[in-house]
């Protein structure tokens, strides 16, 4: 059996959940940790897998009163992990970070159970950097990463994507250019409020456009009665469950640029639009970015200078030129890292073969 930590937005599950797949797919159970507000909370359980609940916020960009509440929950998430891991005992803990993540990370060292690490960015969060130190394996998207864990410790392997990515069939050339904007899963004020300036652009233009957008939960309602009214093909959703299909059904899609979107994008082939939260620790969105517009798989656009204006006419140029989006697709392919979740479970079961000689020998 093996700990998944890590959560709250899907940036952090997501990467989680391939691994905990390839786990099931080698007969191993996989068991998450995680609140009742973050997104484990609905997509591991639709995926299968049994949630161990902990009560913990965060600490990064909140204010004293949630950093005092976050710091009283600590102890006492750490002692019901810890519980759990003397009763259920573990091979191995998998973490992807976030603040979800600090009691599993907390209680498993205390416990000794191996953990691993998996930090997309090129900068780890928190979470990750105050436990670097006690990570048995690192698993990096960026080789500089590897200076914030001990020598020898990390290791280049991508972001673990989603199978389905990397089997999408080529996207056909329709009557209607479909685009899909995302500002993840919890939505991007910046990309909304784009998308709404651009519905009266796109109605009076003689492109036909579908157009699909996630707008997280808190905008959704009031998003999707405007757009009722643009007469506009298309809609707005507060989540997409299957990213995946919904990549599939489009021509464009326009995003932020997290190591997960990005190594999603790569592995659909899919031309994109990438405007960088500006806000990301140490650029690491506009260097994700910036490297995939060098390869030719991407523009980019910086968020202050993204209005409806710009977005419609950034998609009329590419929805214009059909071969360089295909160019943009190839490019985004060639730059695609599968294997990650399937080396995340290699690790993992080195792990688990060590643990189980130790309780032997014990």
């Amino acid at each position: 059996m093996f700990m998944m930590a890590g959560g709250g937005t899907g940036g952090h599950v997501i990467p989680a959940l391939v691994v905990a797949r390839e786990l099931r797919k080698r007969g191993h159970a996989a068991v998450f940790f995680g609140t009742r507000t973050g997104f484990e909370a609905k997509l591991a359980p639709r995926e299968g897998f049994s949630v161990e609940w902990i009560e913990i916020g965060g600490l990064k960009g909140v204010s004293w009163p949630k950093k005092a509440r976050s710091a009283l929950q600590l102890p006492g998430s750490v002692v019901r992990v810890a519980r759990w891991i003397s009763r259920e005992r573990p091979a191995a803990l998998f973490s992807t970070g976030g603040y979800v993540a600090g009691p599993p990370m907390v209680a498993a060292w205390l416990c000794r159970i191996p953990m691993v690490a998996m930090e997309p960015n090129a900068v780890p969060g928190f979470t990750t950097r105050m436990m670097a130190g006690r990570v048995r394996k690192a698993l990096v998207s960026f080789p500089e990463t590897k200076a914030y864990f001990p020598e020898g410790v990390a290791e280049v392997t991508g972001v673990p994507v989603r199978e389905e990515f990397f089997h999408l069939p080529p996207r056909r050339a329709a009557d209607v250019f479909s685009v899909l904007v995302t500002g993840g899963s919890q939505g991007s004020a910046r990309l909304n409020a784009a998308c709404r300036e651009s519905w009266p652009l796109f109605r009076n233009s003689t492109l036909r456009v579908r157009l699909v957008l996630q707008s997280g939960a808190a905008a959704a309602e009031a998003l999707q009665r405007e757009f009722a009214s643009a007469g506009l093909e298309g809609e707005v959703t507060p989540f997409i469950s299957d990213m995946a299909a919904a990549f599939a059904g489009a021509d464009l899609v326009v995003c932020r640029s997290g190591a997960g979107a990005v190594a999603e994008l790569a592995a659909a082939g899919k031309p994109s639009i990438l405007v960088p939260f500006p806000f990301a620790a140490d650029q690491h969105q506009l260097k994700n970015a910036l490297a995939m517009e060098r390869a030719g798989a991407a523009r980019v656009v910086p968020d202050a200078e993204l209005t409806g204006a710009r977005l419609f006419e950034e998609v009329n140029l590419l929805a214009a030129d059909r071969g360089r989006l295909e160019a943009m697709g190839r490019a985004a392919r060639s730059l695609a890292r599968p294997g990650a979740a399937a080396r995340a479970a290699d690790v993992l079961e080195e792990l688990g073969r060590e643990v189980r000689k130790q309780r032997n020998r014990g």
